[in-house]
């Protein structure tokens, strides 16, 4: 999809009726919503579009590593503030479950932050051992996300 096209889909939705507009086609995600949360409508917070394309929004960091005898714990942590989504919508399965084993760049979670959405992998392959967060909890930069052992 060319900038002009995203631009004339932008308008034309804001200028709409449709509240909210998803599109996904293959690496390319859209997602246009004219739904304010309860928390930012009391901050009298302007409408705010934004489209990602997740290769560009994924974001993987290095494992920060604490051992402990002959394995090594991975804190899998928020790299920026948001909403964690530790499922794809409501109903859904999540991500990832206490005791499911993670690959290597395996999704465990999303970050909405400013209507954009940021997928969260895992930087490591292991054995998830806990989440130490719930779901639509709001995280700060750095909040420790998930623990993952690794052999």
């Amino acid at each position: 999809m060319e900038l002009q096209d995203l631009k004339d889909l932008i308008k034309n939705f804001e200028d709409g009726s449709i509240r909210d507009l998803i599109i996904d086609d293959g690496d390319f995600h859209l997602k246009l919503s004219k739904n304010e949360s309860a928390e930012l409508s009391n901050e009298h917070v302007a409408k705010e579009i934004s489209f990602t394309n997740t290769n560009v929004a994924s974001m993987e960091q290095p494992p920060l590593e604490a051992s402990t005898d002959d394995e090594q714990a991975t804190l899998i942590k928020a790299p920026l503030v948001g909403s964690v989504y530790l499922q794809a919508n409501e109903g859904a399965r999540p991500y990832v479950e206490v005791g499911d084993n993670v690959k290597k760049g395996q999704t465990v979670a999303i970050i909405e932050a400013m209507k954009m959405l940021t997928e969260i992998k895992s930087p490591v392959a292991g054995k998830l051992t806990e989440i130490l967060v719930s779901n639509e909890e709001i995280v700060e930069f750095d909040t420790p996300l998930f623990k993952i052992i690794t052999a």
